[in-house]
């Protein structure tokens, strides 16, 4: 294995020669009433006291996860990436290293990845798959969405395709294609895709299992701590009803076989476990 430096934020071994490391790719800013939904407000400022700007936005970081075993290496997310307008840049406070060069800075170069596996196909997840030239960013990879979330992602209703570059896509999209997940699917032994809908029609998450601990990541299902209430759902998800009934059921199972899980967008703790609480979980972070 490449030796991994203190570029990463954080990084496990999960025991039978699988690693894996969270790697941030830069930072962005969302609004605040739409990450929390229908949430009443009173109920949640809270919790965002210390990082909402005078926009009402809040801090998001594009955590990606770089998994290595003895078959192979797997990245998961590219975040926004660097093809994003100046006028996107400012508008979300885009800033820091985008995916590839944060892979470089930890000590990985591009060309090593095999396989890319995205939750979504929103832009601040499958961004990064091009450079700024419009080449592959990662040469040798397959790139791993569901066939299910391709469809939806090129299709015609305004609702559902306005958090999609659908212009960037297209320049994917025989690549995608091409490695389209229908269903569960094993990109290398440990590593698998599953579809969870919810968030997006074709959304999925994706589990590793090593010999000694699993982790699990839910994609914009568990975007912060406040995600483990499988009732608070964003106003981003398209099918809500359909998070809230999948997040109750996939958070149980991670809760009863104690894995790892990786929050997609927290900024300042995004490892940790999710705990039983009454009717619904919360989240505690550290290893």
């Amino acid at each position: 294995m490449t030796t991994m430096n203190d570029a990463v934020h954080w990084s496990a071994e999960l025991g039978g020669g699988t690693r894996v490391a969270l790697i941030q790719a830069g930072r962005f800013r969302s609004d605040a009433g739409a990450l929390l939904g229908v949430v009443p407000r009173m109920m949640w400022q809270g919790l965002v006291a210390d990082e909402i700007d005078a926009d009402h936005r809040l801090l998001q970081a594009l955590n990606c996860l770089l998994i290595e075993t003895p078959s192979g290496r797997v990245l998961v997310e590219t975040g926004i990436g660097d093809r994003i307008s100046d006028k996107g840049r400012a508008m979300r406070r885009y800033e820091g290293p985008w995916i590839v060069p944060a892979l470089e800075a930890a000590g990985f170069t591009p060309d090593s990845v095999d396989a890319i596996a995205v939750s979504h196909l929103h832009y601040d997840h499958a961004g990064g798959v091009l450079l700024a030239s419009g080449a592959r960013a990662f040469p040798r990879a397959r790139f791993i969405a569901q066939r299910a979330e391709w469809e939806i992602a090129m299709g015609e209703n305004q609702r559902l395709v306005a958090s999609y570059d659908q212009p960037e896509l297209r320049l994917i999209r025989d690549l995608g294609l091409e490695s389209a997940a229908d269903g569960e699917v094993e990109i290398v032994p440990g590593v698998s895709v599953f579809p969870t809908g919810g968030h997006s029609k074709g959304h999925q998450g994706i589990v590793v299992r090593g010999r000694d601990r699993t982790v699990g990541f839910f994609g914009d299902l568990a975007m912060r701590p406040w995600s483990a209430n499988p009732k608070w759902v964003t106003a981003f998800d398209d099918f809500p009803l359909d998070s809230v009934a999948v997040k109750a059921e996939l958070f149980a199972r991670a809760v009863d076989e104690k894995w790892t899980v990786v929050l997609s967008h927290e900024p300042l703790h995004p490892v940790g476990r999710l705990v039983r609480d009454r009717d619904r979980f919360t989240y505690e972070a550290g290893e």
